[in-house]
């Protein structure tokens, strides 16, 4: 396939390709593995989905509701530009056949417009603002899959993980934080099997760079000339001097850690950090002459190692708002561990103290709606402590409590504990 994120080749006939990855997707959660006639983008998601979900008959939950929804939604940068998705995508949510939807970076839907009986279609599966449409929540999907890969795409009917959403087809954009590069979330148009073309591809990837605009003409000048994004991502992100790129996995290890220590490094110092005790001065060094090729001189600087530019990043964004206590504004900045695929000892220990400190502040925050975001996130669904205090903060009455009880006790039976909500009742 020419393009990898276009879900059909010219001259496809799409009734025989809905068929083909149908059997494809039932062969796959039979256990018999992959098959080459999928797009790879695909492939790769029904694993995630598989790993996260029960099974592909999942629905969505709701996340946010009502009052909660308003509030929320009214505050989120992606307000400003909601007249721009609707002048731009406007017509297709009105001609009958076709849904605008808006999602936030963990996959919230805020706004889904369209007719009437689209929306009725789309309330049976749960596509509804408030409804949790990340892959961890709703399997493989446009809004969802371009915020896991950080890339417009369609999703073609079967190419759904979830049985209940492959009567459909979207084509979905990442939209950024045009200062700081920020994933704010995604612009999506859901329809029928003629969505699969190029031009709706192509309208939602120009959609999200017009929003990308609009806000960048808005923005407030800013102390940084330059920002790092690294939670919740194998490789950072670098955007600096009008120019937005990815690192390697190497370099994102490096640049992490020359942001923690902006005093500067040594060679030494950083080769304990990236490989523990086991090291040679000559990797070391490489490592940092190639760093210096890839982003220049005026960005790196030596004896000792430092960033010379002024460059700020997520993770330090967040222990910010956390020094003052803006709790839910840290969570909100929160995409993940930093650096999950990374296992240098220096990275590892920034990571646990991050981690550390944001799960410790959501914990005393008492809040339910944080515990619950902390929770159905896939690094907070395991942990016993956050359902056991999201539990106590739930009314008896509440219809989500004895989800959550049942869930401590899961969790304690499978760590061998004793929860404090037994305790108590002994």
């Amino acid at each position: 396939m020419a393009n990898p994120w276009l879900a059909l080749d010219l001259g496809t006939d799409p009734a025989e390709r809905i068929r083909q990855v149908g059997r494809a997707h039932e062969r796959f959660l039979s256990g018999e593995g992959g098959s080459t006639q999928i797009r790879s983008v695909v492939a790769d998601s029904w694993k995630r989905s598989a790993s996260a979900l029960p099974g592909a008959d999942s629905t969505p939950p709701i996340d946010l509701s009502d009052g909660e929804l308003e509030e929320y939604r009214a505050a989120h940068p992606l307000a400003r530009v909601l007249p721009i998705f609707r002048d731009l995508l406007g017509g297709l949510a009105e001609d009958g056949d076709h849904l605008m939807a808006v999602c936030d970076a963990y996959g919230r839907l805020l706004w889904v417009e369209g007719a009437g009986s689209m929306l009725r279609g789309a309330e049976q599966m749960n596509f509804v603002p408030g409804a949790r449409w990340d892959e961890a929540h709703a399997g493989t999907n446009a809004p969802g899959t371009a915020l896991a890969i950080d890339h417009s795409l369609q999703i073609f009917a079967t190419e759904h993980f979830s049985r209940s959403v492959q009567r459909w087809t979207c084509a979905a954009a990442p939209i950024h934080d045009p200062a700081t590069g920020r994933l704010l979330g995604a612009i999506d148009v859901t329809g029928g099997d003629h969505l699969a073309n190029p031009h709706s591809l192509a309208l939602v990837r120009a959609t999200a760079l017009a929003a990308e605009a609009y806000l960048g003409s808005r923005a407030t000048p800013h102390a940084a000339t330059g920002r790092v994004t690294a939670l919740g991502r194998n490789e950072a992100t670098l955007a600096f001097g009008g120019t937005r790129q990815r690192l390697g996995r190497r370099h994102s290890e490096l640049v992490v850690l020359l942001l923690a220590h902006p005093e500067g490094r040594t060679g030494e110092e950083l080769g304990f950090d990236l490989y523990g005790e086991d090291v040679s001065p000559v990797t070391v060094r490489a490592e940092l002459s190639r760093l210096r090729r890839t982003l220049g001189p005026e960005l790196v600087e030596s004896r000792p190692y430092r960033l010379r530019a002024e460059l700020d990043s997520d993770f330090r964004t967040l222990a910010r708002l956390l020094e003052h206590g803006r709790v839910a504004d840290a969570l909100e900045e929160y995409a993940g561990p930093l650096l999950p695929g990374s296992d240098a000892p220096g990275i590892t220990r920034l990571r646990n103290i991050i981690d550390g400190q944001l799960r410790a502040a959501v914990l005393a925050s008492r809040d339910r709606s944080l515990m619950r975001t902390w929770l159905h996130n896939p690094w907070g669904a395991d942990d016993l402590e956050m359902w056991e205090g999201y539990a106590k903060q739930l009314p008896h009455g509440s219809p989500a409590r004895p989800l959550a009880v049942n869930r401590v006790h899961q969790l304690a039976a499978e760590y061998g504990l004793a929860t404090s909500l037994q305790r108590s009742r002994n």
